[in-house]
């Protein structure tokens, strides 16, 4: 068997050994076994079932869960073969003609491998014709697509099993990068092969660099800046939103770096043009939702980055696994956000209960990953199944750069106590509740608050407990039950460490509570990096406003100063990506202030942050475009703000940063329609005098004699009339 495989392997595709598993999984499928396979991407799976299809009589059928998946091996098959009828896929996209080709090259025997959706395959058209061919045997890939916790579950799949049933029953072979225990039991049972060898490879990429990068403001800034710093690499980028998609996409282009957007809401042709572009290196970057790269095989790859976390450590693993495929260099960075998870979680609400307990213990696991800080690989590693025993990967942000550990033994008895006391029946959050003396309204309705643990860790950092929790599952001391939606059990080795207790050091978890999003900077002290070039800028910013009879908030505001004194703008151009500057006030007064700032830069060799010097796109934005054509059009602005679905502050919020950016507004239509023309006159010489907008100033100078709305609608009156 063994010199026949090598031959073949030889004939066919021109390689003279195997890799990893790749023999013994063939050669058990050849002998006529269910194989499961579980391979981490880039381990060579498809060759599994495809050397095997072309040594055996009849077809092999591979169902697949992608259109494009199945084209792009259907391609590659043909070019490993002198023949196109090789390979042909059967799914929606051919018509009548094409799939009776497809048909009579299987009746003949020229075809040794068919690929088909599941849904394809439930066609009782195609159940029929598959009846009447040999068949060698079936492979399904991606095979976690059949279970609920799998992190791309699709009900057809699991439909399988009993149409081969109902077909004929050969051989099957089963295949996934992604799977942790649970998931394998789910594809084992549901596809009928409960007696299948199984082969598992190592998921450790020991090629791999993870890290996890609290997600701010500056994302964009940040990852510009890295692809920079790594010029001429190949990386794809995954965003959750076909929006953010398209937004980011454009946002490199605009700052020189060739890159796409890719996702399943663009049209068949531009999508396959853009993969294809990445793929001949016609564009470094290519920015997708998960719709992009299953089964796509560019080895060179060498960064990935996730702009949003993932739902589920098996897709993070899988995504990032598309790096570094040729055992090089493979960066994986990822942007991580608490709120992130929250608003996923928010999004699973009116699914039915038990979809959304799985979706909140697999956004659980993520959040573990991302806020750990012990080693990543071996958290990775742990998830599926697999034990990581070196101290030290050396390949992951928190292995490079460790932090302190604690001793935590006493911790950790409480812990198990804690477990024990609570019947081994509840999660990790009620646990830490408990531990903590949170009267939480499950707390009390179970009457936990009167066990003898509660609060027994009262005061400790919630942090520390989470992460003496999360290390003692790592450490076999604990166990989550993830059959019951991750009840912590206590194992035997955590018995033996309750009756003789030794020294148990953790690392406390990073800390990513905090609000990501800064709020806007008000005016008031200084917050600019230079704070010479911010006084600068303050004393010409009151000479501009002397000369031209204004205030001086007219011309820029505070926070626009504090943004020029740390980015430094040297052109018009740049001055514009200033918060508050849009192009109307750079070209009105910019010339004075970029000059100040060039002078000062070379007088002070300041060498400027290249991480900030980023363009970016103008802005398409569609509400403000409604409202300025709508005030043109001298619509009451109460139905401006109904027709967006906006209260009347928040529309006023929205004209106000319209005005402040430099455009040109006239909505003295509505104002005189509600004022006097002695009121509009009194607002606006108090504005005229007044050295801040801020409205404080003019409440307290009027009192009640306006409303709030009356005072903003005259300042907007007065930026627009005056700066603009």
């Amino acid at each position: 068997m063994n010199q026949r495989l090598h031959e073949a392997l030889k004939e066919h595709f021109g390689f003279d050994t195997f890799k990893g598993n790749q023999e013994a999984i063939m050669t058990s499928l050849l002998e006529g076994n269910d194989v499961f396979v579980l391979m981490p991407t880039g381990g060579g799976k498809s060759l599994c079932y495809q050397l095997p299809a072309l040594m055996m009589e009849g077809t092999a059928i591979v169902i697949s869960p992608l259109i494009a998946l199945m084209k792009n091996q259907v391609d590659a098959m043909r070019n490993f073969s002198s023949a196109d009828t090789v390979a042909h896929f059967l799914n929606s996209s051919l018509n009548r003609a094409a799939i009776d080709l497809v048909k009579s090259d299987i009746t003949a025997g020229r075809t040794k491998l068919l690929y088909v959706a599941p849904e394809s395959l439930t066609k009782e058209e195609n159940i029929e014709f598959l009846k009447t061919v040999p068949i060698s045997f079936y492979a399904v890939d991606e095979a976690h697509c059949i279970s609920e916790w799998g992190h791309d579950f699709r009900p057809e799949y699991r439909r399988i099993r009993p149409i081969i049933n109902e077909i004929n029953v050969r051989p099957m072979i089963a295949l996934t990068a992604t799977a942790t225990p649970k998931v394998q039991h789910d594809i084992q049972k549901n596809l009928g092969m409960q007696n299948a060898k199984v082969f598992k490879s190592s998921f450790n990429r020991s090629n791999l660099y993870y890290e996890v990068r609290p997600k701010t403001n500056n994302i964009d800034k940040d990852i510009i800046k890295f692809i920079k710093n790594n010029p001429g690499k190949s990386g794809i980028i995954y965003c959750l939103s076909r929006k953010k998609v398209e937004e980011l996409a454009e946002m490199l282009a605009v700052n020189d770096i060739k890159a796409l957007p890719y996702h399943a809401g663009m049209d068949g042709a531009t999508r396959s043009a853009n993969q294809d572009a990445f793929l001949m290196e016609k564009v470094d970057v290519i920015v997708a939702t998960i719709a992009f790269g299953m089964g796509i095989d560019k080895p060179d790859v060498r960064f990935v980055i996730h702009y949003d976390m993932p739902k589920s450590l098996e897709g993070y693993y899988q995504e990032t696994g598309r790096a570094g495929r040729d055992g090089g260099e493979g960066q994986c960075i990822t942007f991580y956000a608490a709120k992130d998870l929250q608003k996923m979680e928010k999004f699973m609400q009116g699914k039915p209960l038990a979809e959304q307990e799985i979706g909140r213990q697999l956004l659980l696991e993520t959040q573990s990953y991302a806020e750990a800080s012990s080693c990543r690989r071996r958290s990775l590693l742990f998830y599926f199944g697999e034990e990581f025993t070196v101290d030290n990967c050396q390949n992951c942000d928190n292995c490079i750069n460790p932090k302190k550990k604690v001793e935590a033994k006493d911790d950790l008895c409480a812990v198990l106590e804690t477990v024990i006391a609570l019947k081994e029946k509840f999660k990790a959050d009620h646990v830490t509740d408990v531990l903590l003396g949170h009267t939480t309204a499950d707390v009390t309705s179970y009457q936990h608050d009167q066990l003898d643990v509660f609060g027994c860790e009262q005061g400790a950092d919630e942090k520390l407990i989470s992460a003496v929790i999360r290390q003692a599952i790592l450490a076999g001391y604990l166990d989550r039950d993830i059959e019951n939606y991750g009840l912590l059990r206590i194992t035997p080795k955590g018995k033996k460490f309750l009756s003789k207790p030794e020294s148990f050091k953790v690392i406390e978890d990073s800390d990513f509570s905090e609000d990501a999003e800064p709020e806007m900077i008000k005016s008031g002290a200084s917050f600019a990096a230079d704070d010479e070039l911010y006084s600068i800028l303050k004393d010409l910013r009151k000479k501009i406003a002397k000369q031209l009879g204004l205030p001086p908030y007219v011309i820029f505001q505070d926070p626009s100063l504090e943004a020029m004194a740390t980015t430094y703008p040297i052109s018009l151009e740049e001055l514009q990506n200033i918060p508050g500057v849009g192009a109307g006030k750079a070209k009105r007064y910019g010339a004075d202030f970029v000059k100040v700032i060039k002078r000062h830069v070379e007088d002070n060799e300041i060498e400027r942050p290249e991480d900030l010097r980023v363009r970016s796109v103008p802005s398409r934005n569609s509400t403000k475009l409604f409202i300025i054509q709508s005030i043109d059009r001298k619509i009451p602005l109460p139905e401006i703000a109904r027709a967006k679905g906006l209260e009347f502050n928040e529309l006023l919020d929205r004209i106000e940063v319209i005005v402040y950016s430099g455009t040109k507004i006239n909505i003295s239509y509505y104002i005189n329609d509600i004022m006097d023309e002695d009121s509009q006159e009194e607002l606006f010489d108090f504005f005229k005098e007044c050295q801040t907008d801020d409205l404080n100033e003019a409440y307290k100078e009027f009192g009640e004699d306006y409303t709030e709305d009356e005072i903003r609608l005259m300042r907007i009156k007065f930026l627009s009339e005056m700066g603009n």
